[in-house]
């Protein structure tokens, strides 16, 4: 099978969607299959061209790390707000659909997937696919247009041009960007999402042709299993590793330390990555006087490091309810670790980590429930113990070659005219 994927994030950018169909390139080109994608050059996350693969500027063709073919296009360079990266995402799609008029004339693909968070990346999918004549798939990684709804969230913790460009995004578009999404969906051959809640959103708004590929349990190199730490002095390591963006609401996290502090029970929180709500958590951790460890992000073959420091890994959204009907990747490969989970999520999320007793929740947005949970794992170190549920749950429904296989199910399914 010929798959053609236009995405706006892909390797060697770090970050879940780059490291999802990075998996799904390993097993779709080891299966025989072709892929060819469209992406911009590198820019993730600080929207200029990475230096280190100036090679890859636009109009790079170059072979993948499985041997898939990439097409770089233009971006446009942007700052952290939602403005700058929604033009960024513009100009990449309409990149994306001038560069495929060229790439099918050598060989055609048989159906086209178009991947979010760049919503965009929707419509320049189905154009392809109508140009071609073949069908397009949808993949919905995050709840759109559901998201949409807490718009004015986004850059809360922004100041000045970027709250204000939100502002007026809010008012002037976004109900058009949510109708101009789920039209999208309902034109597209096939949705996939990576959520069952979100799936059966989508079938209640009546699209009949949704299917439910998860993320998947990334193995981590070097690690080779994690071993409870010996904390005399009752200290609680507790890591967290991603996006320090909008959706994690991590001011939570530096909030709920700060009470255990304050009532005996020390907590070490170290977050690994960068994002747009870095600097204000910063200033957050030392205007609340809280112990927080920061570091930049790191290559995913120094992750194992930082999970044998941990105690337990941090797993945090903000309560809206879209984020319901999500689940952060980074909880399947905290699970697949054999690592205690803390999560400050509702819905989808908290259901796994509850039913496979990997962990323990506390409501979204809440430090009190979260300081809590740490109080009473760092009095009871026996109860930072996962057991083994957790890492037999990812083996059945997020281990790599079955969610590979299951997406190729559907694109077969596609393409032959099955839905």
């Amino acid at each position: 099978m010929r798959i053609l994927l236009l995405t706006h994030y892909y390797a060697p950018e770090g970050g879940a969607p780059q490291q999802r169909w990075g998996a799904l390139a390993e097993h779709f080109l080891a299966a025989g299959h072709e892929l060819t994608v469209i992406a911009p050059a590198p820019h993730y996350p600080h929207g200029s061209l990475l230096p280190e693969h100036a090679a890859m500027a636009p109009g790079a063709v170059h072979s993948g790390p499985h041997g898939e073919t990439v097409h770089r296009v233009a971006f446009r360079g942007y700052a952290g707000d939602v403005g700058s990266r929604f033009v960024d995402q513009v100009v990449a799609a309409r990149a994306a659909v001038r560069t495929a008029r060229t790439t099918a004339a050598g060989s055609r693909p048989q159906v086209v997937v178009a991947t979010v968070p760049s919503l965009p990346m929707l419509w320049a999918g189905r154009r392809v696919a109508a140009r071609l004549g073949v069908p397009v798939v949808a993949e919905m990684r995050d709840a759109w247009p559901d998201l949409l709804t807490v718009a004015d969230e986004w850059d809360a913790v922004s100041a000045g041009r970027g709250r204000q460009a939100v502002r007026r995004v809010s008012r002037g578009g976004l109900a058009g960007v949510g109708r101009a999404t789920t039209y999208e969906q309902r034109r597209a051959d096939a949705v996939v999402t990576t959520t069952d809640t979100f799936a059966q959103v989508l079938r209640d708004r009546g699209l009949g042709r949704v299917h439910v590929v998860r993320n998947g349990a990334h193995p981590v190199p070097g690690y080779d299993g994690h071993t409870p730490r010996d904390a005399a002095d009752g200290t609680l390591n507790v890591l967290y590793a991603g996006t320090m963006g909008r959706a994690q609401g991590l001011a939570t996290a530096v909030q709920a330390a700060a009470l255990a502090g304050g009532r005996g029970t020390r907590v070490r929180l170290r977050l690994v990555g960068d994002g747009a709500d870095r600097a204000q958590l910063v200033a957050l951790a030392a205007a609340e006087r809280v112990e927080v460890e920061f570091v930049e992000p790191v290559p995913r073959a120094a992750m194992g490091e930082h999970y044998a420091w941990c105690d337990t890994v941090l797993v945090s959204l903000r309560p809206w309810p879209a984020l319901e009907l999500t689940v952060p990747s980074k909880l399947y490969e905290a699970m697949a670790l054999g690592v205690h989970v803390t999560g400050s999520v509702a819905g989808e999320a908290a259901d796994i980590i509850t039913g496979s007793h990997v962990g323990h929740v506390a409501t979204p947005g809440d430090p009190a429930a979260l300081a809590e949970v740490w109080e009473s794992v760092a009095a009871d170190r026996s109860l930072l113990d996962p057991g083994t549920d957790g890492i037999a749950w990812v083996g059945e429904h997020a281990e790599d070659s079955r969610l590979a296989a299951d997406y190729l199910e559907i694109l077969d399914g596609v393409v032959t005219g099955r839905g």
